[in-house]
């Protein structure tokens, strides 16, 4: 059975992609996201695409005649061609969880460097200038204790990170559609959520539903000198929205590890802004998710082998 990692792989990785297709009789063969000739040619006789960032399009589908399981690495699949899976009878499957635990800490992370402002610090002694930074900086450093810390959504990754951000001293609220049991924190609504967040952590997948969710108008409404974080989906943030706030101090900071276009250009505004930390969505890697990943990606070309139900499947 022929398969497509369809991302850079170093050599941690590469070595347990070669045990494994050896361990279970397979073709791993591993594409950049960006070498687009190359996967052209890896596509018409695959069997399984391992799909991480690069969307999966209608021509993709078309081009592989054999492909029988487009396999996310990780849980959103907004970047998948549902309808034109389904068009051609291929399955496409997630796995909820496994990337968890390292999108909560990449997300506390990103809190505590807005919070620190990290990026200043770090630039500032790299260049010789430690000592020196700006006396009205010190009005904009905070600590987690005593903030409100709002989370929007409450699945796996929140439920990872609401007792942490308890334990180190904050106030957790949380806006889902339902009543979470066992949630730490206290649920409360949109409106109440913009209004009391001192941070505000955006944990819900892309739909048309959500597109937009912190638009203009939500912006608005969050309390002044606010910080947005997200490592959930780009979309779910109107950008230029997002932008004027910083600029104007409403927003005192944010830490981004996705955008509404990725990778993001280079003329993104919010890659000049000093109180933006970013990332170019690595919330979910770690060596940790990719032993979960790669065990749900053996156990589902198993079922597939076999003529069983696969895991998480979506389509």
């Amino acid at each position: 059975m022929k398969v497509i990692y369809h991302y850079g792989v170093g050599p941690w990785l590469t070595a347990r992609l070669e045990a494994l297709a050896a361990e279970h009789d397979l073709e791993i063969t591993a594409c950049d996201e960006d070498d687009d000739d190359r996967l052209a040619e890896l596509l018409p006789d695959t069997d399984v695409l391992l799909h991480n960032l690069r969307p999966v399009t209608a021509e993709h589908f078309r081009a592989a005649p054999q492909l029988k399981l487009v396999q996310k690495l990780g849980v959103g699949v907004n970047t998948i061609d549902l309808e034109a899976a389904r068009a051609h009878g291929v399955a496409v499957c997630n796995m909820p969880g496994s990337n968890s635990r390292a999108v909560m800490e990449m997300t506390l992370l990103l809190m505590l460097s807005c919070l620190r402002r990290l990026p200043v610090f770090d630039a500032r002694t790299r260049r010789g200038e430690g000592w020196g930074w700006p006396a009205e900086m010190q009005d904009t450093l905070g600590e987690l204790a005593g903030r409100t810390v709002g989370l929007a959504g409450y699945g796996s990754v929140p439920r990872l990170l609401a007792p942490v951000l308890e334990a180190m001293g904050a106030r957790v609220v949380y806006c889902c559609r339902g009543e979470k049991a066992d949630a730490v924190g206290t649920r409360v609504d949109k409106p109440t959520l913009l209004a009391e967040s001192d941070i505000l952590s955006l944990h819900m997948p892309l739909t048309e539903d959500t597109r937009h969710w912190l638009d203009r108008e939500a912006i608005a409404a969050m309390k002044p000198g606010a910080i947005i974080v997200n490592t959930a989906r780009g979309g779910l943030i109107d950008e230029d929205a997002m932008v004027a706030a910083l600029t104007t101090g409403h927003l005192m900071g944010a830490g981004l590890d996705v955008f509404a276009e990725e990778p993001t250009p280079r003329d993104n505004p919010l890659l000049a802004m000093d109180r933006v930390v970013v990332a170019p969505h690595v919330a979910f890697f770690t060596l940790g998710t990719l032993e979960r990943g790669l065990a749900v990606v053996i156990d589902n070309i198993g079922r597939l082998r076999d003529g069983r139900e696969l895991v998480h499947r979506v389509v």
